[in-house]
């Protein structure tokens, strides 16, 4: 079974030697890399080519944002199953691919999904925010519960069937492809109970000032695809408190 892992990048010579170097250490054998970079003006080019001959594939040219580079990513992968290394994220350990591709080949799942760490950006040991995705039910869906994307793994062929990501969308659109593919298409969704990876906090959708402009595209999700609009989105927020809380604690009582 191949797995295509795409990151897309813009501008992340400080970060990206770490994410692509928790790609190629991984024990599983089969990975498609492919890198898409939106035709950065730092050194991101230069430390993606000191890789060359072990990244399968490269695309560098300007695009419209994150998702169009993922999009072409998606469009030239052939592995079996799909994942996403963002260019701030490293994977968890140098396992985890491997547990991914045990439990489709077990299962015979459309998409696996498992739990990931926010860290700090310059301290990525310290815990901001601890996401256990807990098991998915079609109800917490329509309750705003989605699981943390960047740790979804979905096979090429239900993305090819069900659509990519809709790049009007600038921050919310990977989760108007999850409300699409967990609650409209009813597909064979497993948990793998495991750190996928660690996210710096202060990417896109964690930035501030584009807090209401997420805000304003979650709405619209939600009402695009047939449900409320804001509860789904108060609701969305409110399954992520307990992570914050659950992290401080354990930082309080590790310092304690």
């Amino acid at each position: 079974m191949k797995i295509s892992i795409i990151t897309s990048c813009f501008n992340r010579e400080a970060t990206l030697a770490q994410t692509i170097e928790s790609v190629l250490s991984q024990d599983y054998a089969d990975i498609e890399y492919i890198i898409v970079d939106g035709a950065s003006n730092d050194r991101s080019l230069e430390v993606i080519n000191s890789y060359q001959g072990r990244i399968a594939k490269v695309i560098s040219e300007p695009d419209s944002g994150m998702y169009e580079g993922i999009n072409k990513g998606i469009r030239i992968a052939t592995g079996d199953v799909i994942g996403l290394l963002h260019s701030d994220d490293f994977l968890f350990d140098n396992h985890i691919i491997s547990s991914i591709a045990d439990v489709f080949r077990e299962t015979q799942a459309d998409m696996v999904y498992g739990n990931g760490l926010f860290v700090d950006a310059r301290q990525t040991d310290r815990v901001i925010r601890n996401w256990i995705s807990g098991k998915y039910h079609r109800w917490k869906v329509r309750m705003g519960w989605l699981p943390l994307h960047p740790t979804v793994y979905v096979k090429r062929s239900v993305m090819e069937r069900l659509g990519l990501y809709d790049e009007s969308y600038k921050i919310a659109s990977d989760s108007q492809l999850l409300v699409r593919y967990l609650y409209r298409a009813r597909l064979h969704v497993e948990y793998l109970d495991k750190y996928i990876l660690k996210m710096r906090m202060g990417g896109l959708s964690t930035d501030a000032a584009r807090r209401i402009q997420m805000w304003k595209e979650d709405v619209r999700l939600y009402k695009e695809l047939g449900f409320w609009g804001v509860p789904e989105k108060l609701m969305k927020m409110g399954w992520k408190v307990p992570q914050f809380i659950e992290a401080k604690l354990k930082r309080s009582f590790t310092n304690g």
